[in-house]
């Protein structure tokens, strides 16, 4: 029994000569890469935006490239029609080397030249491979290398992850926006080192995550303003070598023309390959996003702990049975996933940090890893925030009565009395609750420090909830036994 081969065409490098599948529209670079880094299994066709991004680069090479008489008008013609249905999605399973490599992204850089060109050909009528018409290095990658193709690609794509992020970050914000209007007047009690501190509405809780939020939104946003300064036109070390003295201005007239971007070349591009801080200020953003965003998860969860036996103020929506073995139980899943995120994006900063400072002279060769950690912060990030909107705040109730009695029962409240009968006599009124597990105010009327109606002057829910507007009215109107 006779198997057939499958079809092949063969390809020539400086290594010598490969044969690569036939239909396939990657070639002998990318195969090699394929053969060299089986590391992740995770091919950068993962990223659409960085594959979008190298396919618009292609586009603005080949026009400026035409501008300035070294391409021809058919070439630059093929190219952009084939950039253009790589942006519209086609090919992207094309895309196959790892997302982890080694090469400073030159494998990467090389799946697209061959791509475009295979494309290309195909709509020129050629076959994939005739290089003779149109090559993958001397014409797509025309004025262009690796040290500057893959750093602005890299710029591109975090420019759309970081506006995606903050769209995601903005529905969360007004999710919380909603839940603190919905309970502006419940009264609780507040804490500090999970202890009783003083009264405060739920609505109170929940706007200071909104808040939270917006600053954080305002962080990110001037991050991606870094994106916009770019280094293509650099070429090998920033010399621009093999381009044009006027490459530089004129790709990036028409890469903002492709990208709607308002990008801006790098004032000295020698500095701008070597150099990742960039890279470096916006992943430690995205940590801080991390780090605030799990700290309103931990306080969700514990919020709503119980039902019974913990503190149980506010109820999570229940999103699937929550043990094999404890029958009824349904545990917090979603804030503890965006928990996860947190842990994976701190992580990754870790990572961005020592492949920043892994830089060598004129340039870093661990940009993909670097791609791949912000890649993963900015897309996972998105997706939580839209998950903790959708599938917990939204649904978030609160045991309205739980909390009031927790107030009353409070020794806290002494607190709002200390302008009234001083700290001496609070602090006795205080002992004396915690020793007796008898109400403050019960012992405050007792012991004839204020009658009832100062009292209940003192304790309405808005004066305790908002004691610099009401206390200076309080203590002028009443007379206040000190």
């Amino acid at each position: 029994m006779s198997t057939s081969k499958p079809a092949t065409r063969s390809e020539h490098d400086l290594l010598g000569n490969r044969d690569v599948p036939a239909q396939a529209y990657y070639g002998v670079h990318t195969l090699r890469a394929l053969e060299n880094f089986p590391i992740t299994g995770i091919p950068i066709s993962i990223y659409p935006d960085l594959i979008n991004a190298l396919a618009e680069i292609k586009m603005a090479a080949a026009r400026a490239n035409h501008e300035l008489g070294y391409l021809s008008a058919e070439k630059t013609s093929y190219i952009v029609q084939a950039g253009e249905a790589i942006r519209a999605g086609k090919l992207h399973d094309q895309f196959v080397v790892d997302v982890i490599q080694g090469g400073a992204g030159t494998s990467t850089n090389m799946n697209a030249n061959e791509v475009v060109t295979n494309l290309a050909l195909e709509l020129m009528g050629a076959q994939k491979g005739d290089y003779a018409k149109l090559h993958p290095n001397e014409d797509v990658n025309m004025s262009q290398s690796t040290n500057d193709v893959y750093p602005t690609a890299l710029r591109l794509a975090t420019y759309k992850g970081l506006s995606n992020l903050i769209e995601a970050m903005d529905y969360l914000r007004g999710s919380f926006e909603a839940k603190a209007e919905e309970f502006k007047h419940v009264l609780k009690m507040g804490r500090t080192q999970l202890q009783d501190a003083v009264p405060m509405t739920l609505g109170q809780e929940f706007s200071t995550y909104a808040i939270m939020l917006g600053e954080d939104i305002e962080r990110v946003r001037e991050v991606k303003r870094l994106l916009c300064e770019i280094n293509l036109g650099a070429t090998a070390i920033g010399t621009g070598i093999t381009s044009h003295p006027d490459y530089a201005e004129i790709v990036r007239r028409h890469l903002t023309q492709i990208t709607g971007i308002p990008l801006l070349t790098s004032v000295n591009l020698i500095e701008a390959t070597q150099d990742c801080g960039c890279f470096v200020q916006i992943s430690g953003v995205l940590k801080r996003v991390a780090v605030k965003l799990s700290k309103v998860c931990n306080d969700l969860r514990l919020l709503s702990s119980g039902p019974r036996a913990g503190l149980g103020e506010i109820n999570l929506p229940p999103m699937q049975a929550g043990s094999s073995i404890m029958p009824g139980k349904v545990n917090p899943v979603i804030p503890e996933v965006v928990n996860q995120i947190a842990f994976e994006v701190i992580g990754n900063d870790m990572t961005v940090t020592m492949a920043a400072e892994g830089g060598q002279l004129q340039l870093n060769a661990f940009e993909p890893i670097i791609a791949h950690s912000l890649f993963k912060s900015a897309a996972h990030l998105e997706t939580g925030c839209r998950v903790l909107a959708d599938k917990c705040i939204v649904g978030i109730t609160a045991n309205v009565e739980r909390l009031y009695k927790s107030v009353e029962d409070s020794i806290g409240i002494v607190t709002a009395l200390n302008p009234y009968i001083g700290y001496a006599n609070a602090t006795e009124i205080a002992q004396l609750a915690l020793a007796s597990g008898r109400g403050v105010a019960e012992l405050v009327l007792e012991k004839g420090l204020l009658s009832a109606e100062q009292l209940a002057e003192i304790l309405k829910p808005e004066v305790l909830t908002q004691p610099c507007l009401f206390q200076n009215h309080i203590m002028k109107s009443s007379a206040v036994k000190q």
